[in-house]
């Protein structure tokens, strides 16, 4: 008997959206100084390397972020709709309690059949969704996979709250994966991890079985900091001997962009190069399960990832749960 040879899932093509409400620290300190709240260009700069964010519309939803940046991956992969086994959002921000904005933005690409479900890990959301589509495409339960970050964290910030409401941005990230038979291309490995004794270091306080509410996000910055260098070491640590490689041998370090300090902390740890991290939190802030792909979609789009390159994903979210990645573009 032939023995099957092994899958690999492969991304094949990446999109990207950013609402067109661009805006400034200036212009945020502006709105908020209305109400009362002090913030500058400075001030935040220095604590996040946040310098714009994009906001959604009032009437535009998750997933209609997500299908422009589907759309663009999807065009990227030569991948027609009609082709995908599976399709993923991973999302704090749904459209709707239920059903999924998997499903509504199934619809919405014309296409109908495939599976289609949300996934909620928060800021971790995109590295999960991945795990999870690489193990599925692995298993023979797919071929071709949407998989989407995508966020409207501007309608859940409390703008009273100067800590939380200069941090977070709106936005979607897409990849499609494609099944490939044998080769090293391809996710090599992902390691996922979850500890729900740090619930109220990073939440949101509303939801339909508590408060009947959508509630806003609260955060212990400091906490959070404190954590997320510590447990985004430990699953890159598994990573590269999963893998069996080092730092050195990372072309690209794309990290969950949260907070700039965050990520040269961590690139100092692994002693990875300035010059190898994708930073594109100054930009577009922190878009929670949006920033990793949307940090590939410009890497990938601009020339800086290439075929073969090995490249190092990380996130950490409420929770807290945290994971990462490597991949061989």
């Amino acid at each position: 008997m032939t023995k099957a040879l092994p899958r690999y899932s492969r991304i094949t093509g990446t999109g990207s959206y950013l609402p067109p409400d661009r805006v400034s620290n200036a212009d945020l300190a502006a709105r908020l100084a209305k109400d009362g709240i002090e913030t500058s260009d400075e001030w935040i700069v220095e604590r996040t390397g946040i310098r714009f964010r994009h906001f959604a519309a009032p009437d535009v939803a998750v997933s209609d972020l997500a299908l422009i940046a589907s759309r663009s991956a999807l065009e990227a992969a030569d991948c027609d709709p009609r082709d995908l086994d599976l399709i993923i959002v991973a999302t704090s921000t749904p459209d709707m309690v239920f059903p999924s904005s998997a499903s509504i933005l199934q619809a919405k690409l014309g296409i109908a059949g495939c599976a289609a479900f949300d996934l909620q890990a928060v800021c971790s959301g995109f590295v999960y969704a991945l795990a999870t589509t690489d193990a599925l495409i692995k298993a023979g339960q797919a071929r071709r996979a949407l998989v989407i970050g995508a966020e409207t964290f501007s309608k859940i910030l409390d703008w009273t709250d100067r800590t939380t409401c200069v941090l977070f941005g709106d936005g979607a990230g897409a990849v499609v994966l494609g099944a490939e038979p044998a080769g090293d291309r391809g996710i090599l490995t992902s390691h996922l991890r979850s500890d729900g004794r740090f619930k109220d270091k990073l939440y949101v306080d509303g939801g339909p079985s508590s408060t009947g509410t959508v509630g806003h996000v609260r955060m212990e910055g400091r906490e959070v900091f404190k954590h997320a260098v510590a447990m985004v070491g430990d699953v890159i640590e598994d990573a590269f001997a999963a893998v069996g490689i080092g730092a050195p041998e990372i072309d690209w370090f794309v990290p969950h962009q949260a907070n700039v300090r965050i990520i040269d902390a961590t690139a100092h740890r692994f002693h990875i190069p300035m010059e190898r991290v994708v930073r594109t939190i100054g930009h577009h802030g922190n878009t929670s399960a949006a920033s990793i792909p949307l940090a590939l979609a410009e890497a990938s789009g601009d020339g800086r990832i290439k075929r073969g390159d090995l490249v190092l994903l990380e996130s950490m979210g409420g929770g807290f749960t945290w994971g990462s990645a490597i991949i061989r573009w």
